[in-house]
């Protein structure tokens, strides 16, 4: 387990338990035989009563000063990065693809912009889709066996 009062960052997945999220926090390993670094993860359940966080966030966890349930031991401090807005840890700009969104505004300055561009400043926030193409907010369960019917909820 970790130590009190230490923070970890890790991703939000899909949870079915209430009042809680479950955030994959991945760390490297070295495997001795190859000296090579390998992923490894680590899961916990945080207690998230208000579901700040949704599924892919990046959020940030302390562990809990006692455990509230068998599983949840850690409490969610906050979202550092939402899901589809991707930062820069460093320099805090907001980035596509491998590039600065201020740099590509001041190529289209300079080269002009095209029609079919995409526009990151009148674009809405994420969440607007919610119920047709973005089912993050949706309860999950388990999927026990295959009935021929649509499941989007499963995990």
């Amino acid at each position: 387990m970790s130590r009190r009062g230490l923070l970890l960052m890790g991703q939000c997945m899909p949870c079915i338990k209430q009042n809680a999220s479950k955030i994959r926090i991945r760390r490297m390993e070295l495997d001795k035989n190859l000296n090579m670094y390998f992923k490894k993860d680590e899961f916990y359940f945080a207690h998230d009563p208000q579901k700040v966080c949704k599924t892919g966030d990046v959020v940030l966890i302390r562990e809990l000063p006692e455990r509230l349930t068998r599983l949840i031991t850690h409490n969610v401090e906050k979202v550092v990065y939402p899901l589809g807005d991707i930062t820069d840890p460093l320099t805090g700009k907001k980035v596509v693809v491998g590039k600065y969104r201020e740099d590509i505004e001041m190529a289209n300055q300079l080269f002009g912009k095209s029609e079919k561009a995409f526009d990151y400043e009148k674009a809405p926030p994420r969440g607007r889709l919610e119920g047709t193409k973005d089912f993050t907010h949706g309860e999950t369960y388990i999927k026990y066996h295959e009935d021929g019917k649509d499941q989007p909820f499963a995990v």
